[in-house]
């Protein structure tokens, strides 16, 4: 099976809500194949479903100075950041033609990001009883799903040059025990970003068994659906 991937940029995360729903309601009615979106976004702190208010640390004025918008969405999982130097990933995959089981799904986009993890030499894993992609115990990635009639959106957010001191903001999914981290905190380096691109890629076409097709780069954000 195919699946498209699109390189966005930097996109607003309205935006990305908006393009996210847009893609799930093609791939719905069978208009699209599975496709793979890969972004960063400008500074967010994002809700989840079961996510505590009290969780965000920061007042209203501490936010607006900061710069950072706060959204509730309808994905998993509680409270999290999204910023520059961070790639998120929303997979927009009908499940009906992989395998009908969210824990599977959840287990797979681990083993793609521990996998890329792997790649950079970092030894990442998963943690008993919380999601995502773990270094000891600080987080390297997060995650947080939905599902409508089977069709996949939200996704993951991997710290790769991340300016962590935004989670500082934050209890990051509600673990107050719990770190985060980057890879370029592990690595004492910056990362190339279209390294990581291309890992995630590779990755995900051989957990998911899926042809990889990667799209131009510079189609513009509204053409996409």
């Amino acid at each position: 099976m195919l699946c498209r991937v699109q390189q966005l940029g930097a996109v607003e995360y309205s935006e990305g809500l908006r393009l996210q729903r847009e893609l799930v309601a093609q791939r719905k009615a069978g208009a699209m194949p599975d496709t793979l979106l890969l972004l960063e976004h400008r500074h967010v702190y994002t809700l989840g479903r079961n996510a505590r208010k009290e969780n965000i640390l920061l007042s209203p004025e501490a936010l607006a100075e900061g710069g950072a918008q706060v959204f509730e969405t309808d994905r998993g999982g509680d409270v999290t950041y999204h910023g520059p130097g961070q790639l998120v990933g929303y997979p927009i995959l009908d499940l009906t033609q992989h395998r009908r089981d969210i824990a599977w799904y959840m287990r797979s986009l681990e083993d793609v990001l521990i996998r890329t993890a792997g790649d950079f030499g970092v030894r990442a894993h998963r943690l008993p009883g919380c999601t995502g992609v773990w270094v000891g115990q600080e987080k390297l990635a997060a995650m947080g799903v939905h599902l409508s009639r089977w069709v996949t959106s939200h996704g993951f957010a991997f710290n790769v040059n991340t300016d962590l001191r935004y989670f500082e903001g934050i209890v990051p999914c509600g673990l107050r025990d719990k770190g985060v981290t980057s890879l370029e905190k592990l690595l004492g380096r910056r990362v190339e970003m279209d390294a990581v691109v291309k890992r995630i890629v590779e990755h995900f076409g051989v957990v998911f068994a899926l042809e990889m097709q990667i799209a131009r780069r510079d189609v513009p954000v509204e053409r996409l659906s």
